[in-house]
C-alpha cells in the first residue's frame, strides 16, 4: 500500500533586517547602532513574525547604556512588539499577533527588527480594531500595571487606589486597570497638571509641589488613606506614599533614583502594610503573555485602551539611535520603531518610535514605560 507523502514542514527562513548594538554606551548620546541583515528561522515550538511595529521603551536604554549587568552584547534590542506570523505550526499562519518579554532585547535578539521569532506560547492575537503601532505599545506599561495590581491584589469597588506619577505610561495603565475593576483613583502629579490618559471614572489629581500629599489623601477618604499606592517613581515619593497607606494598605515599587530609603518598621508593622516588588525583566516572554491576555478582556470590551500614537513619535530603523535618545529624554509620548520598505529602495527599512515600534509598510517609535 502506498504511504502518503508528508508535507513540506521544513522552517521557512527570512533575511531579517535588524537593529544591533555591538556593546555597551556611556549614555543615549553615545550610541552606535546598526541595522544589519542576518538568516533567520524559527525552532520547534517557535513562531516567526513579520513585525509590523515595535516599542522603545526606558528598559531598552538602560540595558543599551550598561545599567543591566545581563544584557548581552551584541544583540537586537526591543521587548514589545506587533506582527503577523509567517511560520508556524498549523492555524497560525496568517495570525496578527503582539506580545512583550523579559528577555526580549535584553539576553535574547529582540523586537527592534523586521523579524522575531518567539515560543508559541507568548504570542496573544491582536485585539481587533487596534493598529499595529497601538498594539505594539502596549507590552511594557501594561504588564507592569497588571502585574503589580495582580500580585498586591486587584482592587476591588470601593477600594482606592493611589498612583504617583499618574501621567507616566505605566502611571496611566494603572488607571486604567483600576478603575476597569471599579476602585477610585486618585493621582499625584510634580506640577500642575491634569489627568492625561484614559479612565473608567474621575480621577482626582493632587499636585505634589502644592501640598502635602498624604494630607490631601486622608482628607480625601475620609481618614482612611490609600487601599493600594502604586509609587511608579520609587524613593521620591516613597514617604508620602508610606504615609498614604490606609490600614493593610499595600504599596507597589517599580523604580528607583536613589537605592536607599529611610523605614519606619514601627509604622509598618502597625500598619499591617505589605510593600510588593515589580521587575517584569524577570517575567520570560511566556509568563509576559500570560499577563496580556489577562488583560484581553479589558481592551475588547473598551474600558482599556492603548496609547495615542503620534507620528512623530515613530522612527525607522535606520534613525534608532535618535529613538534612544528621544526616551532616554523621558518623553512621554510612546515611541516606536517601524520597518517601512521604501519604494524602489528595496534596500532600506524605517522604522518609527512612539514607544519602541517596528513595522512594515509603516512608521514606529520607542516609548518609556518600564
Amino acid at each position: 500500500m502506498p504511504v502518503a507523502e508528508k508535507p513540506d514542514l521544513r522552517p521557512v527562513s527570512v533575511d531579517a533586517r535588524g537593529v544591533r548594538l555591538t556593546a555597551k554606551a556611556d549614555n543615549a548620546a553615545s550610541l552606535a547602532p546598526v541595522v544589519e541583515s542576518r538568516a533567520l528561522s524559527r525552532a520547534a515550538e517557535e513562531l516567526l513574525i513579520e513585525v509590523k511595529a515595535a516599542a522603545v521603551n526606558p528598559s531598552d536604554v538602560k540595558a543599551a547604556t550598561g545599567l543591566m549587568a545581563y544584557a548581552v552584547f551584541p544583540r537586537t534590542p526591543g521587548r514589545d512588539y506587533a506582527g503577523v506570523v509567517i511560520d508556524g505550526p498549523a492555524g497560525w499562519i496568517g495570525r496578527d499577533v503582539f506580545g512583550s518579554s523579559g528577555d526580549l532585547g535584553i539576553r535574547r535578539d529582540g523586537t527592534h527588527a523586521t523579524h522575531l521569532t518567539v515560543e508559541l506560547e507568548a504570542v496573544v492575537e491582536k485585539p481587533k480594531g487596534l493598529s499595529w503601532e497601538q498594539a505594539a505599545g502596549i507590552g511594557v506599561p501594561f504588564v507592569t500595571a497588571m502585574e503589580g495590581l495582580r500580585r498586591a491584589g486587584i482592587p476591588k469597588p470601593g477600594e482606592t487606589v493611589l498612583v504617583m506619577g499618574v501621567n507616566g505610561k505605566v502611571g496611566q495603565a494603572a488607571v486604567q486597570i483600576a478603575s476597569w475593576h471599579g476602585a477610585r483613583v486618585i493621582g499625584v502629579v510634580r506640577k500642575s497638571e491634569p489627568y492625561e490618559g484614559h479612565t473608567n471614572s474621575s480621577v482626582e489629581v493632587i499636585n505634589a509641589s502644592a501640598m502635602d500629599v498624604a494630607t490631601r489623601v486622608r482628607e480625601l477618604t475620609g481618614g482612611k488613606g490609600a487601599d493600594i499606592v502604586f509609587n511608579t517613581v520609587g524613593d521620591p515619593y516613597f514617604q508620602a506614599a508610606h504615609q498614604s497607606l490606609a490600614l493593610r494598605g499595600r504599596q507597589i515599587l517599580i523604580a528607583a533614583v536613589d537605592r536607599i530609603v529611610q523605614f519606619n518598621i514601627l509604622e509598618f508593622y502597625r500598619g499591617q502594610h505589605t510593600y510588593v516588588g515589580i521587575d517584569t525583566l524577570g517575567l520570560s516572554s511566556i509568563a509576559t503573555g500570560a499577563v496580556l491576555r489577562e488583560l484581553g478582556p479589558g481592551f475588547a470590551s473598551g474600558h482599556l485602551k492603548p496609547f495615542p500614537i503620534k507620528p512623530a513619535a515613530i522612527y525607522p530603523l535606520e534613525e534608532a539611535k535618535a529613538a534612544f535618545i528621544a526616551v532616554a529624554g523621558s518623553s512621554r509620548d510612546r515611541v516606536h520603531r517601524r520597518p517601512r520598505r521604501l519604494r524602489h529602495r528595496p534596500d532600506l527599512w524605517r522604522g518609527r518610535a512612539a514607544l519602541g515600534l517596528l513595522h512594515d509598510e509603516q512608521p514606529a517609535r520607542p516609548v518609556g514605560g518600564g
